[in-house]
């Protein structure tokens, strides 16, 4: 048998062997960080409301097809419970796992006060305090506007969201807006960060400081603070009713835009809808120590729920954004080159863009495609 020092010569031996095999092969393949669990990556999977569980179960067949070394570990959150164990469940489970992919989560009004919104609950508890997205023109869907492409970094913890709000007297409610100095401060050094890391040239914050002039003129002032660190960034300002208003006439004025909660709720709705609705685009909520990766605007699909028309596109994206964010970049781009060749090439779209496939129809052409180009494990 190998002694100690002979057998780890030999796996030194094994690992010069296959870097050159990889390497004879030319496969250009970015090696992941070690993962937990036996080379593979373990990803919580909450697959909420309305339309999520059909989605994310195509989500789950695609990434099988391409081999794609992600375990999930499911979770089902409830949102017509009024105790916190199933919300419980699924932090304790990203906190273990450090990754997730979300559906939303119905936030029923008929609930009483006191049962907060568990999207809500779940960003606090991870202090996932930013919320990016990328809203781009897609090729082949038909939009009135064209060539926008805008990243929007939201303030995710604080503002209106806070949940603190009482009934002083009968009939009168107070509601707190929460800014903080270290909240802003962060969110404003994150929005230049991502903004120099990919070339971006100007930063635009968004607020209403003229009527806000504690809350949302801290904000604009830590901006500003942030903003003279990046000489090579060219920072402005501008009111959230303004902006609205610039967005949907001259969009392509926009590149980088940085606001509190409510503020990027809103500019987030208004621009997916300027390229072509919510079933296009994806998001992420990153913290210091979690990333949790959903749609970019945070509706359910009820009503469309169970009848295979809904868009695949945005939850299929948020799944790439997901495989970057795990450093598997080469099978993060084999399944979004895949997703944006069947909706330009093959112009197999769904009904909220015009067309009249069905999400499994969609499905079966990206993995038609994911299969033309070969899986990547099929040359290992």
């Amino acid at each position: 048998g190998f002694s100690p020092s002979s057998n780890a010569s030999f796996r030194s031996l094994s690992s010069i062997i296959f870097v050159k095999v990889i390497s004879a092969k030319k496969i250009q393949q970015v090696i992941p960080p070690p993962a937990k669990y036996g080379g593979r990556h373990t990803v919580t999977l909450i697959p909420g409301d309305g339309i999520g569980p059909e989605l994310f179960s195509h989500v789950r067949e695609v990434f099988r097809f391409s081999c794609v070394p992600v375990d999930f570990e499911v979770v089902h959150v409830n949102s017509a419970l009024e105790t916190d164990d199933d919300m419980n469940n699924a932090i304790t489970a990203i906190r273990r796992n450090g990754v997730a992919l979300k559906g939303n989560i119905e936030t029923k009004h008929t609930l009483p006060a006191s049962v907060k919104s568990r999207n809500n609950v779940l960003r606090t508890s991870l202090d996932l305090y930013a919320n990016v997205m990328h809203c781009q023109s897609l090729p082949g869907v038909q939009t009135r506007h064209k060539n926008i492409d805008i990243m929007i970094i939201r303030e995710n913890t604080e503002g209106e969201y806070s949940s603190l709000e009482h009934e002083s007297v009968s009939g009168v409610v107070e509601s707190l807006k929460i800014i903080t100095r270290n909240n802003s401060l962060r969110i404003a050094e994150y929005a230049f960060q991502l903004a120099r890391e990919k070339g971006r040239r100007r930063v635009t914050a968004v607020h209403k400081a003229n009527i806000m002039k504690l809350g949302d003129g801290l904000f604009l002032q830590c901006c500003k603070e942030v903003a003279s660190g990046y000489p090579d960034i060219t920072f402005d300002s501008m009111i959230v009713d303004n902006t609205t208003m610039q967005l949907v006439s001259k969009p392509q004025q926009f590149d980088v835009m940085v606001m509190p909660n409510l503020y990027g709720n809103v500019v987030s709705n208004v621009c997916a809808g300027l390229v072509g609705g919510p079933g296009l685009v994806p998001g992420a909520n990153y913290g210091r120590d979690y990333a949790v990766f959903e749609t970019a605007t945070r509706n359910t699909g009820k009503s469309i729920a169970g009848k295979n028309i809904a868009n695949p596109t945005a939850v299929l994206l948020a799944s790439c954004m997901m495989l970057d964010h795990l450093q598997l970049n080469d099978y993060a781009t084999l399944i979004r080159n895949a997703v944006l060749t069947t909706m330009n090439e093959t112009r197999l779209h769904t009904a909220d863009i015009g067309g009249q496939g069905t999400t499994s129809e969609v499905v079966q052409s990206i993995m038609r495609i994911i299969q033309s180009n070969g899986q990547l494990t099929a040359d290992l």
